[in-house]
């Protein structure tokens, strides 16, 4: 062994991995309106369209798409494990959670 240690995951990484499988999800109540809430949701995890102009610090943290016509978006926030503070979002005990809602209720 080298005794060297495998490199760090980046923000955006561990926001990936976190939105393609979490269940800690909010949703806004005019997402929650859609009668295909699961479809979007499938929608937001398989989102892997990031660039320059939506994702300027490339850390895969907020998105939006077209869902029946209304301009939706996805944001991952970072927490304390009490929720109750901002955390860095490459620490252990970091907690994310997003938010799903319709951009005109941002």
């Amino acid at each position: 062994m080298s005794g060297e240690q495998s490199p760090q995951p980046t923000i955006a990484e561990l926001n990936d991995a976190f939105r393609r499988t979490t269940r800690r999800i909010v949703i806004t109540p005019g997402v929650g309106e859609f009668d295909d809430l699961l479809a979007l949701i499938m929608a937001v995890r398989t989102c892997d369209d990031f660039n320059e102009e939506n994702d300027p610090h490339l850390e895969h943290d907020f998105g939006a798409l077209d869902w029946h016509d209304e301009r939706t978006y996805w944001k991952i926030e970072y927490f304390n494990k009490e929720l109750t503070a901002w955390e860095d979002p490459l620490s252990p005990e970091c907690e994310r959670i997003m938010t799903v809602g319709l951009l005109s209720e941002y």
